[in-house]
């Protein structure tokens, strides 16, 4: 039985998940499939040659926190394998949208080489995926001091129009080539479930009022009719069966998501305050990747058909 939580373990917790990143893991775990090392900056991470690939590369820019952190390579992976995506990434721990912001005055946990207009301009994406959890203590300057805690009014407002501002850089970096935006919806949260609905619900309302697209990834990380109820393990789904080392529990047909002392991240192994994808095998990242990947497909196919 996992013990509750109390107020000191979730500040250690939080300022953990704001700055760490997956790092090495025991000797004995397994590496991520075909990932090779990375740093934390903008990684460029050309397709193979597949021959079920679309004819069109579509070109894919991810950006985000923590957890895009650590699933940066997989997500690549996902998308070069299956759609045969140009892809780059450059997530940093610890952010939430106003970091990626252009011209706002603030210090800020993103250099401006990497905002997200920069990278409009430099890499003229078809597609930019957005993975935020939602900082909601206070880490990153950017926020100015607003805290959930605090007020939750504040930091909802706040947070509404952060969205409509880095959505609205991004368009007009682009220019007559807007990349359309997939923000990823957010797996569930035991401390606060509440935020973390209203913070997707924002992320839909964003989507559908700049014609975006929303990536419920965090569902693939939820129980089965119960979508933000939190769970550290869940029963293998059929990809897992038939690729083993993701169902780390077989004899019970569960996967873990979570560490026992890491309730946020889903790399199965630790965190460490450097920065850097996640090296070992994670049913939760990988999870993830492959809804993000579902919605990038399905919409590429979409367009190309219509």
């Amino acid at each position: 039985m996992r013990k509750p939580w109390t107020a000191g373990a979730l500040t250690a917790v939080l300022l953990l998940g704001a700055c760490g990143d997956p790092s090495s893991g025991p000797e004995a775990a397994p590496p991520s499939p075909a990932v090779p090392g990375t740093r934390a900056s903008t990684t460029h991470q050309p397709a193979p040659a597949s021959p079920s690939a679309p004819a069109v590369e579509p070109r894919v820019l991810y950006l985000g926190d923590s957890l895009a952190m650590e699933a940066r390579n997989v997500v690549g992976q996902q998308l070069r394998t299956d759609l045969g995506a140009r892809y780059t990434s450059a997530p940093y721990s610890g952010t939430t949208p106003c970091d990626y912001l252009e011209d706002t005055g603030r210090r800020s946990l993103v250099p401006d080489a990497d905002k997200a207009a920069a990278l409009v301009r430099a890499e003229h994406p078809d597609y930019v995926v957005l993975q935020f959890w939602g900082n909601a203590w206070g880490y990153t300057w950017c926020m100015d001091g607003i805290t959930y805690d605090a007020s939750q009014q504040r930091y909802f407002t706040r947070y509404r129009s952060d969205l409509r501002r880095l959505t609205e850089q991004i368009a007009a970096a682009g220019g007559d080539d807007r990349p359309r935006i997939v923000w990823v919806l957010q797996g569930p949260d035991p401390i606060t479930p509440d935020r973390v609905r209203r913070v997707n619900r924002m992320y839909e309302q964003q989507a559908a009022a700049s014609g975006d697209l929303v990536s419920d990834a965090g569902a693939s990380v939820s129980p089965a009719g119960d979508r933000y109820a939190w769970a550290q393990y869940l029963p293998c789904t059929a990809y897992e069966h038939r690729h083993p080392d993701y169902c780390t529990l077989p004899d019970r047909d569960r996967t873990a998501l979570h560490l026992d002392k890491d309730y946020l991240h889903f790399c199965l192994a630790p965190t460490t305050s450097t920065p850097k994808a996640c090296p070992v095998r994670s049913p939760g990242i990988l999870r993830i990747a492959r809804a993000i990947t579902r919605t990038v497909t399905e919409d590429v196919r979409g367009r190309r058909s219509g």
